[in-house]
């Protein structure tokens, strides 16, 4: 592993390629490319990534300050929902730590300046979605109200190889990064294993990438990163095939004890249906009822 780069395995290569404090070049030809900006110098960016903030074992991907702009960088293989509440988070956190860098009196009654937060997510999973799109912390909301007094835009950017190609025109180690990931997939379909998928994408990368020689000096890392996404983005797809079958046997064992009330069916009829014996079924009815209760 090259010095400057320690990075845990549970990093996303995303954020390996463009939080990394040793080639911030790259990071500020991301900023360049999505605001239409032409800073050149990499030193104006101050990274200042939260590295605790955990959400499904993986870390918040890339902050960093430039042009008071607080800009919180996401990478996400689903069209998740949720981002803008996690945004909402990252960004108070964020708040918080420039205040007490910065030692900002907040009871004083002149205004204080915090940075504009910019809220990106790229996505590039599997699902054809548009190259553009946002969501809207308001959406979540229990209560719609026609001007929310909290509200939180995350912009969505498609950056599958061959989408959003004004973008990733702009930015060579964004194309670099999306030629790599679709590589990989495209191997995936000829190997019978993800690491061969992967050192196969690393060999054939042209050699005029910039980010060859990184990933290539960081082989054994880039691996272990692009295995942890795909376990990761398998376990989240077995758990929601999970849930739907939980759900199922519940609104199953629920239409059947209604039924049982109503008298249209025995005990023993119910039970059959649901292919158990009748003390497994009011059991598991029972424990049913007593998380419905608890909830």
């Amino acid at each position: 592993m090259t010095s400057g780069t320690n990075t845990e395995y549970r990093d996303r290569l995303f954020k390996f390629i463009f939080g990394n404090p040793e080639h911030k070049k790259w990071t500020l030809s991301l900023y360049n490319a999505i605001n239409g900006s032409n800073y050149t110098d990499e030193n104006e960016i101050e990274i200042n990534t939260i590295e605790d903030v955990v959400y499904m074992g993986m870390k918040n991907d890339v902050s960093f300050l430039i042009d008071d702009t607080m800009n919180l960088y996401e990478q996400q293989s689903t069209r998740n929902l949720n981002m803008p509440l996690r945004f909402l988070i990252y960004s108070g956190m964020l708040c918080g730590k420039y205040v007490r860098k910065t030692k900002l009196h907040l009871y004083g009654t002149s205004r204080k300046e915090i940075p504009t937060p910019q809220c990106v997510c790229f996505y590039n999973g599997k699902k054809d979605e548009e190259d553009r799109f946002d969501l809207k912390l308001s959406d979540s909301f229990k209560k719609k109200v026609p001007n929310p007094d909290v509200e939180v835009t995350v912009h969505m950017l498609n950056i599958n190889y061959g989408r959003n190609k004004e973008l990733l025109g702009a930015c060579k180690p964004l194309s670099e990064y999306s030629w790599f990931v679709n590589e990989v997939v495209k191997n995936q379909e000829a190997c019978d294993e993800l690491g061969r998928a992967i050192d196969a994408a690393l060999d054939a990368m042209p050699e005029d990438f910039e980010l060859k020689e990184f990933l290539l000096d960081n082989r054994a890392e880039v691996k272990q990163m692009c295995i942890t996404e795909y376990d990761e983005e398998q376990t989240l797809a077995q758990e929601r095939e999970e849930g739907i079958e939980i759900g199922l046997e519940r609104g199953t064992l629920l239409t059947l004890a209604d039924l049982v009330q109503d008298g249209i069916l025995t005990l023993t009829q119910a039970a059959k249906k649901a292919n158990m014996t009748e003390e497994e079924f009011e059991e598991k009815l029972e424990t049913l009822k007593s998380e419905l209760q608890s909830v």
